[in-house]
């Protein structure tokens, strides 16, 4: 069976976005290309990618921007991948939404996440947005989370986490940035 894994950056506070959504501290310090190869390591166990709807028009018109016309990008292989999986974005309001290779899922959360995860094939990433990420938790439908806590406190903003979750720590790893990769499974 497949594997829904989280990928979030968060901040220092607990934070994956400020109040309104934006992720402009995510940039803050230095950049390192080792995190950069190991977002790629995690995108390519997957084949599918999980969005939910208020995030998705900036997620596709970022990741096909930077595959069409930013071709010496560091993030150009990323891009690569980011566009050429299956993207499935859910949402009660949109029946289409343009985009390459993404297709709209207007049922049941949980019922179309459980029927995905009975489906062959790579396992299953999600990366937003912060409401979306938060129904999925609270539905107990993540099993691996993969959480850059970066070291930038930004005060205020948006949680994923809305209730009590136990998770176990599998594995850390400390960059040279000061970015920590934790690895969580649930309890």
């Amino acid at each position: 069976m497949r594997k829904l894994k989280l990928q979030v950056q968060m901040s220092l506070d607990g934070f994956v976005a400020r109040p309104n959504g934006e992720l402009d501290w995510q940039w803050i310090g230095k950049p390192d290309e080792s995190i950069l190869q190991r977002v790629i390591e995690l995108a390519e166990t997957c084949d599918t990618i999980l969005l939910g709807r208020k995030m998705t028009r900036g997620f596709i018109d970022h990741w096909e921007d930077t595959l069409d016309n930013q071709s010496a990008s560091l993030h150009h292989s990323l891009a690569q991948q980011m566009v050429s999986m299956r993207k499935i974005v859910f949402s009660r309001t949109e029946t289409d939404i343009k985009g390459r290779n993404l297709e709209v899922e207007n049922g049941d959360l949980a019922a179309a996440v459980h029927e995905l995860k009975k489906q062959p094939g790579k396992d299953i990433m999600v990366y937003g947005g912060a409401t979306f990420v938060s129904s999925l938790i609270s539905q107990n439908l993540v099993d691996e989370y993969y959480i850059f806590r970066r070291p930038v406190a930004i005060g205020n903003g948006l949680s994923i986490f809305n209730e009590q979750k136990i998770l176990e720590l599998e594995s850390s790893i400390s960059y040279k940035n000061g970015t920590l990769l934790n690895k969580y499974l649930p309890v």
